[in-house]
Order: structure tokens, then C-alpha cells, then sequence
């Protein structure tokens, strides 16, 4: 495995000695704004338990989950840190309605109500992922909560694409001295170290920095496959005066693995007939295959507090995602002598974003009620520039699938990218919101709002133009929610769905924009004395446009769609809070169906029914004990064209303890997979991994 940059250890030492050196003596006599409270308070929910209010950016509005006429879920630290969800993958792998599908080791598509997911937001800034994949991974140290807001988010967005969005919220600086340092290690040689330092700079406090650095390193039971991790965080907040702070920060992740697999295990094989894989550590990926991806994010925040308790928020972010690849990739195919061809390439790409925000948020009156309105404008900017190369001795080369699994294809020598092997084109946006919460009864509120959106593309895709040009469309969005009693409220929710697209269909061309409507509602519940959220909701949703894989072709740009029509409908049910003393649950059921333009069940690769809950309880008898489990279920999965290519109904089992040995030290372990359930990753392109088998992980923390 190759090395990564590491922070010099006397770097964490003075960040560590710079906070706690100030300990500010006179801190019973300082008077601080409003919002100087830690990640978890400024949001609103609970510091402890599963229970939490979705973050302000998530929402526009600053709305709870029962005042906002969507599903939504709420991951906290404490449920990330409990099951060891260091991963995005693993988190949205704990969510609700949300099914991922590792296609690959380092490449993941995540799905809910039918749809793709594609808008991931860091505290509500960020363009779509690019071809609505995640290259690598994003690790989960720099942030305190994830937001799954279930169903179409154009008004909050930009886009309305009718499956979830996705809002990583950072951890802030804190006013207080804190530090957490814990150690792990598993299966597989598996060692992760974490580090998170955060606390004042001055003596008054009016600046505060947060430190955070995690290193993960580990084989895999996959032949040839391991990866390492290097992630590093660095904040400061400025209170630049009793209404105005400034927070500034930058954000490192790096992810290189070796034995990486471009594609995985062929399902089937040139005759359509299912292979049989008696190994689950069964890879094609060869020895001199390695994937490197290196993301960084630079952002600036400027919040103004006015007096008539209104707030301006100014936010300019910067991406920059890199990516270095070395592939091989083989499947079945009826013309090669030996039933497989295969393909080896190295890849080099770059994407440049820039994004800006400006927005203003507080109450009014009108007819005599307070109300509360959001307005604001979001321009963005990306730049993609790629280039594939490939081996002339192993460009579509008759192979042995065994000679792949035992990892003796030879390194081919690349010719450099032709012209139609190479990208560079830019794409922009430009929006205008507004959103605005009307009481217009004591039990009834109307959520309503707008976003006009402007698109434009150019630049040169693999050989063929990318050009789209979309000006001034609007997406409105209106819900109404209805407060039964202090307890339940009847919501409902409808909004128009657009959606830029950037895929190639069969002519070279960019295929239409994603449009079309989506409806939802259902019914939300605060109990147990307002420690435990339930919701019941239905959506239904019509799609056009929906990019659908339709082969590849090198010479028309690599992958190729089709433009699809499909209607989802489906139930989604939710529980997160706390249950009972000291039994905290977060977990819910999903049933969706899913048609295409003739009416017959479309985008089979995805499970009609799922099942997805986490609990942890502490013992009356010993508090200092929490012990609890995971249970995964989903219905059978099939390939859409190839039904040979299918997954079984299966189950996943985790458990985990953990013991509070004092007030800084504590030990726990975690057991994943604990059936050695044996499962694909995903069915969705006829090839796939399969899944973790059952493994271990113990870990000891200190906290400060």
C-alpha cells in the first residue's frame, strides 16, 4: 500500500496546547452571543440520544421534523459512534428508505423511493454529484449529523430530483475545551486512530478553533484489496462582534486502495447463465490495480445576527476531487474463444467547484400572526477535466475468468489518451429562492416557496459536445401541515421535480432534463413525552427523462442512456428517540413499486420491501453498560434485462457493547454480519462483490 500525508503529530500537539492553554479565568463573567453553543445545541435537538432537529441548512426554515411535510432523518454522532458508521456508506446504509449499492469497491450509487440520489450537501452548499456516484468515499470525522431529507428538495436544492438529499453537518468550534482520541482495530489487520480537538484561542473566547485527524488502514477479505485513509479537518470561528461570526475551514480526505475493482464478479455469464462463486473473497481486480481519490473542501461562513431577529448568512465553498486509477474490467461476452473479454485503463480526472450562497431568514407578521420567511441566491461553478488511456495488448482481449480471480492478468503498457478519450467542459448554476412557513391558524401551517434556476454547459464530453443551456425555470414547492394535537400533525406535500442531466444518450447527444411531479403525505408523531419521533408517510411520483444505462460505446462518449419514463409509489414508516429509559431506536420500513412507461415493474435491482433498525439500551443494573444491535432486511433484487443476475431476500445481524470505565475512558465492540450472511452488493449492472462477511472491531476512547 502506498503512502499518504500524514500530520506531523507536534502540528496536533500545539493545536491540542494552543485550546487548552486557554481556559479563560474569567469565563462567569463573559457575556456571549446567542449562538455560542456546540454543534448539537445550536441545532436544536437533544446532546444525548437519538433524537435530534434537522439542522437549519437542511431545511431553509429551521424547521423540526414534524413541522417539515417531508420524511426526514436525523443521524447523530452518538447512533455514528455507537455502530462504528465511520463511512457515508455505512450511514445511509443505516437509513431508513435509503438502499446502497456498492457496484464496486470505491465507486457507490445510493437509491431512495425508486430514484438515484445525487444532491449531497456540506451544511447545505454543493452541486450534484457528477454521473450521481461516489467516487471513494466520504468518511464520517469532520461532521456531528447527517440529514436524509426523503422525497424531491428542489426548493432547498436547486434540483428536484424525487429521491433524497443529503446534508453533512460539520462539527463546529466549541466554547469549551473538549478532546476525544480513540483507537480501534478488526478484522482484516483493520486500525483506525481519531483524533478531535475543539476549544477557545482567546482568553475572552471570541475565537475558537476545531482540529480533527483520522488515519484508517486495513486489508480486506477481498483477494488483493486493501485501502488506507488520511482525513484532516482544521476550523476557526470568529465572533467579530455580538451579531456578526466568521468560521473558516478545510477539509482533507484521502483515499487510496489497492486491488480495486472496476466492475466486480461477472453475475453472468455470456449465455446469460448465473456463475456460482463459492468464495466471497473472490475479486477481479488484478495485483498492479490501485484506485487513488483526494478530495479537498475550503469553506467560508459569515452569519449577521440583526436585531429584529433576522439572520444573513454568506457562504462561499470550494471543492476540488481528484482521482487516479490504474483498472482492469472484464465481462461475459459470446464472441470472445474464451467468454470473457476484458479491458485495462488508467484514468486520470479533476473536478473544480465553486459554489456561493447569500441568504436572509426571520419571522414577519401579517393578519396578525408571526411567520417566518427565507430568501436568498446560489451561484455554482464545476469544472471536469479527464483522461483515459488504454493497454493497445489488452484493449477488449479475449481472457480467463480464472486467470482474472487469481489475479494473473499481466500489467499492460498504455498508449497515451486519444482526443475522444479525453474531457474538459465546465458546467454552471445560477438560482434564486424564496420559502416561507405561514401559521395560518394555531394547527395549521403553510410551507410554500420557489427556486428559479438557471443551467448552462460547454466544453467537449469523450469527443462529443456537452452543451445544455436552461434558463429561468422555476420549481414551486407547497406543503401544508396540520397539528391533530400537541402530540400528532396530518402533513401533506406536493412539488414539481427538474433537474439538470449531463449523460449521453445513443445519438452523442445530452439527454433531456429529469421532469415531473412528485406527491407525499402522512402523518408524524412527538411522544413519550417528546423523546420519541414516529412517522407514516405514502408518496407517489411520475419521472421522465429518467437516465437509464443503455451500453457503452468509446467512440460516442463511453456510457451511454436512455431517456425513461417510471412512476414510484411506496410507504415509508420511522421511529427515532428514545423509547423507554435507556432504550434509544432509530429505524423504519420501506415499500416501493416502481413501473415503467408500459406499466410492468421497473428498476427490479432495487428491493421492494426493506427493513432498517438500530437500537442500543443501558442497563438499569450496571448504567455504566450499553449493549445493543442492528437488524437489515431486504426483499429479492434482480438485474433488469438479465434475471439470472439476482440476490436472494436476506437478513444482516450487528451487535455491540460498550463500557463507560470512568469519566474520560471507555471500551467497546462491535460485531457486524453476525449470521456470515453470504450476499451481492448490488445486482444493478449484472456484476457485483459480495458483502462483508462477519467481522469485529474493538475500540478504546478517551474524552476530555
Amino acid at each position: 500500500m502506498r503512502t499518504m500525508f500524514t500530520v506531523p503529530t507536534s502540528a496536533l500537539t500545539l493545536v491540542a496546547l494552543g485550546i487548552f492553554n486557554h481556559t479563560y479565568a474569567a469565563e462567569n463573567t463573559l457575556d456571549l452571543p446567542a449562538t455560542a453553543v456546540n454543534a448539537a445545541e445550536s441545532e436544536g435537538g437533544s446532546t444525548e440520544g437519538y433524537q435530534s432537529k434537522p439542522s437549519a441548512t437542511t431545511t431553509r426554515l429551521n424547521l423540526t421534523a414534524q413541522q417539515t411535510p417531508q420524511g426526514i432523518t436525523s443521524i447523530k454522532r452518538e447512533q455514528l459512534d455507537d455502530f462504528k458508521l465511520n463511512s457515508i456508506r455505512n450511514v445511509l446504509d443505516s437509513t431508513p428508505g435509503v438502499n446502497v449499492q456498492k457496484i464496486e469497491t470505491d465507486r457507490t450509487y445510493f437509491t431512495a423511493r425508486g430514484f438515484d440520489i445525487t444532491n449531497f450537501q456540506y451544511d447545505g452548499m454543493g452541486l450534484p454529484l457528477n454521473g450521481g456516484t461516489l467516487v471513494g468515499d466520504i468518511d464520517m470525522a469532520p461532521y456531528e449529523q447527517v440529514d436524509i431529507l426523503h422525497g424531491a428538495n428542489g426548493l432547498m436544492s436547486g434540483t428536484g430530483n424525487p429521491s433524497a438529499t443529503v446534508n453533512f453537518i460539520r462539527k463546529r468550534p466549541t466554547y469549551d475545551p473538549q478532546a476525544n482520541v480513540s483507537l480501534s482495530g478488526g478484522s482484516w489487520d483493520k486500525r483506525r486512530v481519531d483524533l478531535d480537538v475543539s476549544g477557545p484561542l482567546s482568553e475572552s473566547g471570541n475565537v475558537r478553533g476545531r482540529l480533527i485527524y483520522a488515519n484508517e488502514t486495513g486489508n480486506s477479505y477481498l483477494d488483493r484489496y486493501s485501502r488506507e485513509k488520511n482525513i484532516f479537518s482544521g476550523m476557526l470561528a470568529f465572533d467579530l462582534s455580538d451579531s456578526d461570526t466568521l468560521t473558516v475551514g478545510y477539509e482533507d480526505q484521502k483515499s487510496n486502495a489497492n486491488g480495486a475493482s472496476w466492475g466486480a464478479l461477472p453475475l453472468t455469464d455470456a449465455n446469460g447463465k448465473a456463475i456460482h462463486y463459492h468464495s466471497k473473497s473472490s475479486n477481479i481486480a488484478q495485483p498492479w490495480v490501485y484506485w487513488d481519490v483526494h478530495t479537498t473542501r475550503t469553506f467560508a461562513e459569515w452569519e449577521h445576527r440583526f436585531q429584529n431577529d433576522w439572520t444573513s448568512t454568506l457562504t462561499l465553498t470550494a471543492m476540488e476531487h481528484r482521482e487516479d486509477t490504474n483498472m482492469f474490467y472484464i465481462y461475459g461476452d459470446s464472441g470472445s474463444p474464451t467468454g470473457y473479454t476484458g479491458v485495462a485503463s488508467k484514468y486520470k480526472g479533476k473536478i473544480r467547484e465553486l459554489d456561493g450562497d447569500l441568504s436572509f431568514s426571520g419571522p414577519f407578521n401579517l393578519g396578525g400572526r408571526e411567520h417566518q420567511l427565507t430568501v436568498g441566491a446560489n451561484v455554482a461553478r464545476s469544472k471536469t477535466q479527464e483522461a483515459s488511456r488504454f493497454g493497445s495488448a489488452s484493449y477488449y482481449t479475449p481472457v480467463e475468468l480464472q486467470d482474472a480471480l487469481n489475479g494473473s492478468i499481466p500489467r499492460p503498457i498504455y498508449d497515451l489518451a486519444p482526443v475522444d478519450s479525453t474531457s474538459n467542459f465546465t458546467d454552471r448554476q445560477k438560482s434564486i429562492y424564496a420559502g416561507a412557513r405561514f401559521n395560518l391558524t394555531d394547527d395549521l401551517h403553510l410551507i410554500t416557496g420557489a427556486r428559479m434556476l438557471s443551467a448552462d454547459s460547454d466544453g467537449e464530453n469523450y469527443g462529443t459536445g456537452r452543451d445544455v443551456s436552461i434558463h429561468g425555470k422555476v420549481t414551486p414547492y407547497a406543503g401544508l401541515v396540520y397539528d391533530l394535537t400537541e402530540q400528532y400533525s396530518l402533513y401533506a406535500s406536493y412539488t414539481k421535480i427538474f433537474s439538470p442531466q449531463y449523460y449521453l444518450n445513443s445519438q452523442g447527444k445530452v439527454i433531456d432534463p429529469l421532469e415531473g411531479k412528485s406527491y407525499e403525505m402522512g402523518i408524524k408523531g412527538h411522544l413519550l413525552d417528546n423523546t420519541l419521533d414516529v412517522s407514516a408517510a405514502v408518496f407517489h411520483t411520475k419521472q421522465d427523462n429518467v437516465a437509464t444505462y443503455a451500453g457503452y460505446d468509446a467512440a460516442l462518449g463511453g456510457d451511454l442512456y436512455d431517456g425513461e419514463s417510471y412512476k414510484s409509489s411506496g410507504v415509508e414508516l420511522q421511529a427515532t428517540g428514545e423509547l423507554a429509559p435507556g432504550l434509544q431506536v432509530s429505524g423504519g420500513y420501506t415499500y416501493v413499486y416502481i413501473t415503467d412507461a408500459d406499466n410492468d415493474r421497473g428498476r427490479t435491482f432495487i428491493p421492494r420491501n426493506a427493513l432498517t433498525s438500530s437500537v442500543t439500551y443501558k442497563l438499569p443494573s450496571a448504567p455504566k453498560v450499553k449493549v445493543g444491535g442492528t437488524l437489515k432486511w431486504q426483499s429479492k433484487i434482480e438485474n433488469d434485462t438479465t434475471p439470472a443476475a439476482s440476490q436472494d431476500a436476506y437478513a444482516l445481524v450487528g451487535l455491540m457493547a460498550s463500557y463507560q470505565i470512568d469519566s474520560h475512558w471507555s471500551t467497546q465492540l462491535n460485531l457486524d454480519n453476525l449470521t456470515n450472511e453470504k450476499y451481492l452488493q448490488s445486482v444493478r449492472y449484472g456484476q457485483s462483490n459480495f458483502g462483508d462477511p462477519r467481522n469485529v472491531t474493538a475500540s478504546v476512547s478517551w474524552k476530555f
